[in-house]
């Protein structure tokens, strides 16, 4: 149920929220900039909330009183969502978006064997000559020269031109080529997306293994032990940080000097530069634990001297890599994804953060596979002080450092999307380059 609930909610609301700027106003445009930076400084809010005092229940036993101020706090989230009904912008839903790119694939497929002669691109079937007036109101998508087969969609053949006469539409033969650039658009997002799901594995280790060192750390101030799974609000403090650090002075800074921000791709770049430097710090602090660790203790809870607050840089160093990353990931899909698909950009962030668990669970099964031969521990054993966690930092880090090359090639091939305006003039390309 509340995979369920994450579904239907996260993607939808970010989406949501940025339908509420207008693009055409300059004022709203960078507003909608600034909302997916906030939006994702509350997401860490709720965080904060549930690290600390939903966890301080638990570690009190206090079960119940959890669940029922969890509860709370989604009736709060809902009164206010629904006060503001009156004073939300509201638009018309364009369809299916799965059945819209259905479609165009299942119409090229149909014409594999046609062959669009030289200089008839300009005779594709046009948005304005189709029958089909679901995505009406959306901004007109030009056509562009990537991915010619799917071109073929949009093709009229001898018998697409009778049907039409006949005043007959048949969307699952022929699409308008607004609609076949939806699908190009999102084929020219999924190498980008695929390089975000190894950054989605490094942030995965927070919640993991980040914890399980922790635990193997000193973590006594006086006679208060601080619990291993707190000091991700380091990243929380260091999300907010970062937050209002880019927003409030290094983004007006790079305007200053370079006439231009930064872009989302470039942004994304530097936060997988992050990444690397953090687990590359979390790979020396390993090595230092393991240094003052007792070989000898059967359980390794609290047998190393040095203090878990040498964690601090590498939670640190996420929370910093999410703002680049994360929150550029956001406002990048939300603006090339077209106008009818805006909430499956959204969802395209979310499902990487997801399939980072997914990859981080299959690599750590192989990681031990490979480490455990011969009657040895493994990298990370049930006893950290007998494995070396170390190195397996030291391998996410190498496999972010390959991600990044990826990366860059995808990002310095990517082709941002060409817009006409609702009545028919165009829109200058924006820079999405690296």
């Amino acid at each position: 149920m509340v995979a369920l609930g994450n579904g239907g909610y996260q993607p939808n609301i970010a989406t949501f929220g940025a339908d509420q700027f207008d693009e055409e106003d300059s004022k709203e445009s960078h507003s909608k900039v600034s909302f997916f930076s906030y939006f994702y400084l509350a997401l860490n809010l709720g965080s904060l909330f549930s690290n600390t005092i939903l966890g301080y229940f638990e570690d009190e036993g206090m079960w119940a009183l959890g669940f029922w101020a969890s509860t709370a706090s989604a009736f709060l989230a809902l009164v206010l969502f629904l006060g503001g009904t009156k004073q939300y912008r509201h638009f018309k839903p364009s369809g299916n978006p799965l059945s819209r790119i259905s479609q165009v694939i299942v119409a090229a497929s149909k014409k594999c064997r046609v062959h669009i002669p030289p200089g008839e691109e300009d005779s594709l079937y046009d948005e304005d000559q189709c029958v089909d007036k679901s995505n009406a109101g959306a901004r007109k998508m030009l056509h562009t020269h990537g991915f010619k087969f799917l071109d073929r969609a949009a093709y009229r053949t001898t018998q697409d031109m009778e049907q039409l006469k006949q005043n007959e539409y048949n969307p699952w033969r022929l699409c308008p080529v607004s609609q076949v650039e939806e699908v190009k658009c999102i084929a020219r997002l999924l190498p980008i997306w695929l390089c975000t799901i190894i950054y989605s594995v490094v942030f995965t280790q927070m919640a993991s293994l980040f914890v399980e060192q922790g635990d193997a750390m000193n973590t006594k101030i006086s006679n208060f032990r601080i619990p291993a799974a707190s000091m991700s609000s380091f990243d929380i403090i260091s999300v907010a940080f970062f937050i209002f650090l880019f927003r409030r002075v290094l983004d007006p800074l790079m305007r200053r000097v370079r006439g231009k921000g930064l872009t989302e791709l470039q942004r994304m770049g530097i936060g997988l530069v992050i990444a690397i430097i953090a687990m590359i710090s979390a790979g020396i602090v390993e090595c230092y634990r393991l240094k003052y660790a007792q070989k000898d203790c059967k359980h390794c809870q609290g047998s190393s001297s040095l203090s878990i607050f040498w964690q601090v840089p590498q939670y640190a160093l996420i929370g910093a890599s999410e703002v680049f990353m994360y929150v550029g990931q956001l406002e990048f899909f939300n603006a090339q994804a077209p106008d009818g698909l805006k909430s499956f950009g959204s969802a395209l962030c979310m499902t990487s953060i997801s399939l980072g668990n997914y990859v981080s669970s299959l690599l750590v099964s192989i990681v031990m596979k490979i480490s455990t031969v011969d009657n040895m521990p493994g990298w990370i054993p049930g006893n950290l002080n007998k494995g070396h966690l170390d190195r397996f930092y030291f391998l996410l880090a190498g496999l972010t450092a390959i991600d990044l090359v990826i990366y860059i090639a995808c990002a310095t091939w990517y082709k941002s999307m060409k817009l006409g305006e609702k009545g028919g003039e165009n829109n200058k390309d924006q820079d999405y380059g690296v």
